[in-house]
């Protein structure tokens, strides 16, 4: 991956586009080396957090018209994409919000590099601006405006303040509790667990989260589970097989691993990690295809 973004001149595939410089969600996921089929089903899961002047979909007139303009050969290779709808473009607060949904070590090395190029780019402006004073005056207000706000927007989403890998030893019960109700916390609509030991332990956990949770189990007591939805309403229940690790998955976005089941953590030495390639997280969800 190293190679790969050393081999492209990232400000090359930034564009003017309605006024404002913005990157095309193909070189996006290039960079982020992720499909962009992916990279935009992970976008639109987190649609809440890319307002228009983070992200916008091209008309088709601006597509045309993107293609008609930029000769390099890598850029027209780039915007010839098999698909009938123009692509959606990212804006320098919407390459910064990108930091806080994709957050694997290729993502952050991708996301500096891209904000180095937009630091570029105000050199040039800061070298140029005696030629035409006035126009490189409006251009420098601008990146000066949206250099603060995509510093705002990575202290919000500082990597300190994710929960990520944790081991834990015999019988810090504690600990590991307080861990996973705070990775269950996380969640703003949707916790999806997958643990083949779902147990009375694991509902007394969840009976006081107001969010919706389903619970993906191959061995779902039937008369605990009759019990729980006589009084609470907040879990689905699904029946599936398919898996032998415990996994949580927080908003169809965070995808955690839990070395132990849910109803024996502290009992053993055992790790929780999360894990960052969201082909994985796609994968696990189709699978479970729920809605």
């Amino acid at each position: 991956m190293n190679d790969i973004i050393e081999e492209v001149n990232i400000e090359n595939m930034i564009y003017e586009v309605r006024g404002v410089e913005v990157m095309l969600d193909s070189d996006l996921a290039k960079l982020y080396h992720v499909e962009t089929r992916i990279f935009n089903q992970t976008v639109k899961r987190n649609i809440k957090r890319f307002p228009e002047e983070f992200m916008f979909q091209l008309k088709e007139n601006e597509y045309v018209e993107l293609r008609r303009n930029f000769i390099s050969s890598q850029n027209v290779m780039t915007l010839k994409r098999p698909k009938s709808s123009p692509p959606y473009v990212f804006t320098e607060q919407g390459v910064a919000m990108l930091s806080g949904i994709l957050r694997s070590d290729i993502a952050i090395e991708a996301s500096i590099k891209i904000i180095k190029a937009f630091v570029k780019m105000r050199h040039y402006i800061n070298y140029n601006k005696e030629i035409l004073p006035h126009r490189f005056m409006l251009l420098e207000d601008r990146v000066d405006n949206n250099t603060k706000r995509i510093d705002e927007l990575f202290d919000k989403f500082n990597s300190k303040d994710i929960t990520k890998n944790y081991i834990f030893f015999k019988d810090e019960f504690y600990d590991a509790y307080s861990v996973i109700m705070d990775i269950f916390n996380k969640a703003e609509k949707e916790i999806i667990i997958i643990d083949n030991y779902a147990s009375k332990i694991l509902l007394d956990m969840l009976r006081n989260i107001e969010k919706k949770i389903v619970i993906v189990s191959s061995n779902i007591d039937n008369k605990l589970k009759i019990k729980y939805e006589s009084q609470y309403n907040n879990v689905e229940f699904i029946y599936n097989d398919t898996f032998h690790d415990r996994y949580i998955i927080i908003d169809r976005t965070y995808l955690y691993t839990s070395g132990s089941s849910l109803k024996d953590i502290g009992k053993k030495c055992f790790a929780i990690n999360e894990i960052d390639d969201i082909g994985y997280l796609d994968k696990i969800l189709e699978i479970i295809n729920i809605n």
